[in-house]
Order: structure tokens, then sequence, then C-alpha cells
């Protein structure tokens, strides 16, 4: 093997270990923030930049250590019909990957310097409890992922957290930095409101994996929420997830007065369809890989027409 092949081959290694497909999950929260901030008059660029930064970084390292610590647990196995795991299947050493999420969490943390100018000690706060949550979701004495709380993780911090905080750095911006409360209008009702649809599709993104590893994660003690439910009440969850996304649209046209273009996200509703038939009816690698990257794309698709409704509303 040449040196190029070989630094291709490595380099290709570290982008599956960093899994760009879940990268809507980071992104959705900070577009939809930031339309709610338009909509406010608060809009801040800067602010809503270093969110996204830090939302992917955090985004990333958590890939980084789940890759690691599902590894060295023995999650893992060969009979896994996900994706490749880089540590399992030795493409790059444990040690390496264990290194680059620390690198990583590292990155975020810096990151956030200035959002904590910004925002104060509420996103100090918030950002040390994400970054902590993001290692424990595999790691740790407690491993969230492992006792059925990894579902509630990415509604909590890549829902509500990663909306609210995002349109919260921008409207805090306004003000003096540093920040020790969360003064009036700060945190509102229509962007925790709008935290909701990007909480649900962000946690499907998850459900279809776990659906997809239910049996090879219940043989290694792996105990998911899925492992929990069962396939049944797993497909339910899934579909309750998409309800949420689809019925607050309604509640903002009819509920918060605003107007009709804040329904232009369910012309996904067809795709969305589609995927949950594939949950319904499929438990196989073969069928849920893709409906994973579908339900990614499901996301980002949803949270770029959702931000414009809520501009234009």
């Amino acid at each position: 093997m040449s040196t190029a092949e070989f630094d291709i081959s490595r380099t290709k290694a570290w982008v599956m270990a960093a899994r760009p497909q879940t990268l809507p999950a980071a992104a959705a929260p900070v577009i939809v923030g930031v339309a709610i901030a338009i909509h406010e008059g608060v809009f801040a660029p800067l602010p809503a930049l270093m969110a996204f930064i830090g939302a992917a970084l955090i985004q990333i390292g958590t890939n980084f250590a789940n890759d690691y610590y599902d590894a060295i647990k023995g999650a893992d196995t060969a009979d896994r019909e996900g994706f490749t795991r880089v540590t399992q299947s030795g493409l790059i050493p444990a040690e390496r990957v264990k290194l680059a999420t620390v690198v990583t969490f590292g990155l975020a943390i810096l990151s956030g310097t200035y959002l904590v100018y910004v925002g104060g000690v509420p996103i100090l706060v918030i950002g040390l409890v994400s970054v902590l949550c993001g290692w424990a979701y595999t790691g740790g004495p407690y491993p969230l992922g492992y006792h059925g709380l990894g579902d509630l993780f990415v509604f909590v911090f890549f829902g509500l957290v990663a909306v609210v905080g995002t349109f919260y750095v921008q409207a805090a911006a306004q003000l003096e930095p540093f920040i020790t409360t969360l003064p009036e209008g700060t945190v509102t009702r229509e962007a925790i409101l709008a935290s909701l649809p990007i909480a649900g599709l962000s946690t499907a993104i998850i459900v279809v994996n776990n659906v997809r590893d239910r049996e090879t994660d219940a043989e290694t003690g792996k105990r998911t929420l899925a492992v929990r439910l069962g396939y049944r009440w797993s497909r339910l969850e899934y579909l309750a997830l998409l309800g949420l996304a689809y019925l607050v649209p309604l509640w903002f046209w009819f509920g918060e007065g605003f107007g009709p273009a804040v329904l232009v996200p369910l012309v996904t509703l067809p795709y969305a369809a589609m995927i949950g038939r594939t949950m319904l009816t499929r438990t196989d690698g073969e069928a849920l890989n893709p409906a994973l990257e579908q339900t990614g794309k499901l996301l980002a698709l949803y949270a770029v027409l959702f931000a414009g409704g809520l501009v234009l509303g």
C-alpha cells in the first residue's frame, strides 16, 4: 500500500468515526434557533455561528466516544448490522479514538468561551453539562445509552437545549456581557415550542439506530430503550416523535398567531410516511441503515422549511 493510499484510507476512517450523516442533528437546532431570533428581531450572526460550531463539536465528540466505548465494552460485535465502527474494526487504534474524543470535547469547551462571555453563567452551566452528557452517553460509570436514557439525552440536548440555547445567546448578545441570570426575553415560549419538532426528529434518528441494533445490543448487555421496550413500542415511539414534529406547526398557526407559511414543513409528510413504513415492517440493517440516513435528511429538510416558515410567519 502506498503512502497516499494509506493517508486516504486513514482520512476516510476518521470521517467514518465522525459520522457526518449525524451532523443534521447539530445544524437543525441552530437553523431553527436563528429563525426564531430573526422573528423576534434579535438575530446575531457571530453567536449563532459559534453555537453551531459548539454543537457540531459536541456531536462529533459524542460519536468518537460512542465508537470507542462501545468497542472496549464489547457492545460492537461482528454481528452488528450498522455502519462500520473504526475502533471495533481496527481501522484506528482505540487510544487514538479516545484521544480524539478528549480533543474534540476540549475544542467544544474552547469554542464555547465566547458564548460564555455573551451568555454568562447560564451558558457556562449548559455547555459543561452538554459536554459531560455527551461523554456519559456511552462512557463513565453509568453510561446513559446503556440504561435506556439515550433517547431522553438526545431529546433534551439536541432539541430543547440546542434550539433554546441558540436563541438565548443571540438575545443575550443584545445585553451586557456575562450575565448571571435569565433576563426577560432571552428564553421564550416560542423558542421552547420551536425546539420540540427538532427534539422529536433528532430522537427519531436514535430510535432507528437502536431498533436496528436491538438484538445484538441485548446480547451484549446494552439496555437501550429499544431493548427495554421491544419492537412494537419502539415503533410507536418513532411514530409519536414524527407526530410531534407535524403537530407543532399547526399549533404555531392556530395557537401562536403565525401565518400559514409556518405549515410549509408539512410537505415532508409523504417522505416521513415512507420512512415510517420501513420502521413498521423491517428490523434488518439492509433496510434500516438507509432509513437512518433518510431520517437525518428529513430532519435537515424539515428544519430548513420550518425555519423559513417561522421567519415568514
